[in-house]
């Protein structure tokens, strides 16, 4: 039986010049360290940190998104007119206002006229709602609605001083709320739209037809 020599593979020597260097070079970064202090290690730290934090930067803007971009949403561009809404002490709440409320906006639409409204708080009666009509005419509203008993009368009463201004009045015109009286057989600035069926549309065509007018 042949004998069998088992063969140990030994760590080869460092050269002794080569260790040398290599001690030279660790004593010199252990002197330079300590030479620097805390204070300028920290700094240096810092530095490589912002540094790595500006390749990465770089790095993710780099990379190209190839999602089409998500396209703005186009504004409305309104012109200068202004069409006021008054109401009851309800505002827009109530089914008859709603509704005039929605054939302004349908208006709005197609003329690209600014639409607001102002409900009359306090009593119900015609002297109250005058210094809300008074507010709209002085904020340069050129159409102005009205829904309301109190809120058509005090409208029907200025009519006449504001001839400039077109007045849509829900209504039927003769008698009770919508009684339009003399004032409106002398003004040609007023348009009354009855209730029922077909406000909307009504509404929002006479706003049209104001509007269009004033231009």
């Amino acid at each position: 039986m042949g004998k069998q020599v088992r063969q140990v593979t030994q760590a080869r020597p460092v050269p002794a010049g080569k260790e040398r260097r290599l001690t030279r070079v660790g004593r010199a970064t252990v002197a330079g360290l300590r030479a620097l202090g805390g204070r300028s290690i920290a700094m240096i730290a810092t530095a490589l940190a912002v540094v790595l934090a500006v390749i990465v930067t770089g790095i993710v803007l780099s990379r190209h998104d190839t999602r089409p971009p998500i396209p703005a949403t186009r504004a409305r561009h309104y012109t200068d007119t202004d069409a006021c809404l008054l109401t009851d002490h309800q505002g827009i709440n109530g089914s008859i206002a709603a509704t005039v409320w929605r054939g302004m906006q349908d208006a709005s639409l197609r003329t690209h006229t600014r639409v607001s409204y102002s409900s009359v708080t306090g009593e119900q009666s015609t002297a109250n709602a005058r210094p809300f009509l008074n507010a709209m005419l002085q904020s340069s509203c050129e159409v102005v609605i009205a829904v309301g008993g109190v809120e058509v009368k005090a409208a029907q009463e200025t009519t006449a001083r504001y001839a400039k201004v077109g007045f849509v009045l829900v209504g039927n015109g003769s008698g009770g709320s919508g009684d339009s009286g003399s004032a409106d057989k002398t003004v040609t600035n007023v348009s009354w739209v009855p209730t029922g069926d077909g406000l909307r549309e009504e509404v929002a065509a006479a706003v049209e037809r104001v509007v269009d007018a004033q231009r």
